[in-house]
């Protein structure tokens, strides 16, 4: 048996309440084939479309009279681990009830620290909400003060600070439940940003990337492995071009090689590729695989493999 934490794509679960419920009950199938196999779970989902269009919704409720003021960013990003954990919790639940499983699911809302002179304060880089167009970007830049970058071919969405994550606040709670036979829906959305003062927890305005924050994760609980999902069967170099080549494997010299000579997109495959490359760094197995061959990476089968 295996002590696993699975990253997953806030983009995997769709654009409304009703997508998600949908797309998730899915991500259950897969998550509960692991338990199945008898692998103890921890589940890491993204949020950065959810977090931008829950705090887009009540900027505009502000901005119309609906609530008093605009709701900051870290209290957006414990609504989304709230809702999306909702969704995670009660669709593992009754894929365990339909197989006659014992096990159970529960969502943890979860603090990950970082440090308050991180340069991630200076340099936004993290892309949360819509995308957008180039006229639209400029114009939320003038009358909102947004940074807008180009994300990937697909637009321009906002961008926010992305701080690493050094210590999770609820590590040892999160270990207790897993041993304890519970599948943990924690560290959403990459965990609530916090930073110590005086030693009391303040949140700062900033979404940590959730591989990061997986990776972390899975050293500070012992796994043994790390999963992260996308929407690919395997990480590929020469991506997009004639040369495309799927990786069943690469070492943490060929993988920091492969970042070096800008193979992997930034704010796409490449922060998959840092976190794998970290936790092997560590001594774990790092997988990089799509959801739906999530069993098969773990037995070797599909997937890329990161060892040290």
């Amino acid at each position: 048996m295996s002590n696993i934490v699975i990253a997953l794509g806030g983009n995997a679960l769709g654009d409304t309440p009703q997508e998600q419920l949908r797309l998730v009950r899915e991500t259950a199938k897969a998550v509960v084939d692991l338990a199945q196999a008898g692998h103890r779970l921890v589940v890491v989902h993204g949020n950065g479309p959810q977090v931008g269009m829950i705090q887009k919704g009540l900027a505009y409720a502000a901005e119309h009279g609906a609530v008093k003021s605009e709701m900051p960013l870290a209290e957006c990003g414990a609504m989304s681990q709230g809702y999306i954990g909702f969704h995670l919790q009660t669709s593992i639940q009754n894929e365990l009830t339909a197989r006659a499983m014992q096990a159970g699911a529960v969502c943890l809302v979860t603090q990950v620290l970082v440090e308050e002179d991180d340069p991630a304060f200076e340099n936004p880089t993290k892309p949360i909400g819509n995308f957008y167009s180039r006229e639209q970007a400029e114009r939320l830049t003038r009358e909102e003060g947004w940074v807008m970058k180009e994300d990937a071919g697909r637009g321009y969405r906002r961008v926010v600070p992305s701080p690493v994550p050094v210590d999770v606040v609820e590590k040892d709670a999160i270990s207790a439940l897993s041993r304890e036979g519970q599948i943990v829906i924690a560290a959403g959305g990459g965990g609530i940003p916090v930073v110590l003062h005086g030693g009391r927890k303040e949140s700062v305005p900033a979404v940590i990337d959730k591989d990061l924050a997986s990776a972390k994760l899975a050293e500070l609980i012992g796994a043994d492995t790390l999963i992260i999902l996308t929407a690919v069967d395997a990480v590929a170099i020469h991506f997009g071009t004639p040369q495309q080549q799927s990786l069943a494997s690469m070492s943490v010299a060929e993988a920091k090689e492969y970042i070096a000579q800008g193979e992997f997109a930034p704010g796409s495959m490449l922060p998959k590729v840092q976190a794998a490359v970290q936790f092997a760094e560590k001594g774990g197995t790092a997988l990089i695989a799509s959801l739906s061959k999530a069993a098969e990476a773990v037995q070797g089968k599909s997937g890329t493999r990161i060892f040290a």
